[in-house]
């Protein structure tokens, strides 16, 4: 298929999906302008008409549920093995963090600090503040990170991050540490990483479960600051003691590939709408019962073996909920 063709493929299968999830855009999402940008830009993506064009659709489909823009770089669908990887950009998080931020926010950055410049963290009336004096045109090497956000009642926070700690996310839990992202724009990649870390401690309110789940698979780094490692203590061995015996080494949990976590997605969406339909769009109830659920769809995108339709159902009494969920079982295959 040529590319023409393939674009062409591309915008009807993109269009298709954005009327039928109509209710899951912003009020002020704008259809054909989102449209015109986004194949503008797969026009210069390498070998997109090699790629399935409805795959490539619902990756786009991720910038519409969060009104963020491809052309403006405020989000990037990047090239990843025989598909396209959502992401979005630094300037795509600052927009949806004063957008979507419980608490008014009136301004959020972040800055590089480079040998030279003057840092510093201070307390002050028993509250946390920093002082940044950068040098004019500074381009010495840089030695850490941080962002601050200001709300609009005047009140603060921060988060600083040195550079081994940006180093130490980009190696460990970045989803390409090697990708032309981090090799080319470093600076900006380092800025979003502080400002990803800064808006966990940001009370965001998306406009739908979509929107949300987007947001969180356009992370390029996939770490959660609650999780710390283990602290590991020393072993005490008997001169008696057997020869330690070797563990075969474990085999790695496999990522999950775009169009699984595609997949799982739409399994789950359409358990969410029968959900809300049957809570009187009650969301925050339709939310105990969809995280209940999906507690038993593994990585594959398969209900978890073992797991019987009967488990899954329970609790659930809305009829039109079990009518779906039959629906679901035969269009999946699942048992």
């Amino acid at each position: 298929m040529d590319k023409n063709t393939q674009l062409i493929k591309i915008h009807d299968d993109l269009n298709n999906l954005l009327t039928k999830k109509s209710d899951a855009l912003p009020k002020d999402f704008n259809k054909t302008r989102f449209i015109q940008n986004a194949i503008t830009v797969l026009q210069d993506t390498k070998n997109i008409e090699k790629m399935n064009s409805k795959s490539v659709a619902r990756t786009l489909l991720k910038g519409a549920f969060l009104g963020l823009d491809f052309f403006n770089k405020e989000c990037y669908a990047i090239p990843y093995g025989n598909g396209l990887q959502f992401q979005t950009d630094y300037k795509g998080e600052i927009k949806l963090a004063k957008k979507y931020s419980i608490r008014p926010i009136a301004d959020i950055y972040a800055k590089l600090v480079r040998v030279g410049d003057k840092f510093q963290e201070v307390i002050y009336h028993g509250k946390p503040s920093i002082n940044f004096e950068p040098l004019p045109f500074n381009n010495n090497e840089v030695i850490g990170a941080f962002a601050v956000c200001i709300y609009k009642d005047g009140n603060m926070i921060y988060e600083t991050m040195s550079k081994d700690e940006i180093e130490q996310v980009r190696i460990t839990y970045s989803k390409q540490p090697d990708g032309k992202a981090w090799k080319h724009s470093w600076g900006e990649m380092a800025k979003k990483t502080v400002i990803r870390r800064l808006t966990k401690l940001i009370e965001l309110d998306f406009d739908s479960i979509e929107a949300r789940k987007a947001w969180e698979d356009g992370q390029e780094v996939e770490f959660n600051n609650n999780e710390e490692e283990p602290i590991k203590m020393p072993t005490m061995i008997s001169q008696d003691a057997p020869e330690k015996i070797e563990e075969p080494p474990k085999k790695e949990k496999p990522k999950e590939s775009a169009e699984v976590k595609d997949r799982k997605m739409e399994i789950i969406t359409k358990i969410r709408d029968a959900i809300m339909e049957h809570t009187g769009n009650n969301f925050a109830e339709s939310q105990k019962e969809l995280e209940r659920f999906t507690q038993f769809v593994g990585d594959d995108g398969q209900v978890i073996p073992g797991v019987k339709s009967t488990e899954l159902m329970k609790g659930w009494t809305f009829k039109r909920v079990q009518v779906t969920w039959g629906k679901i079982k035969k269009e999946y295959g699942i048992e």
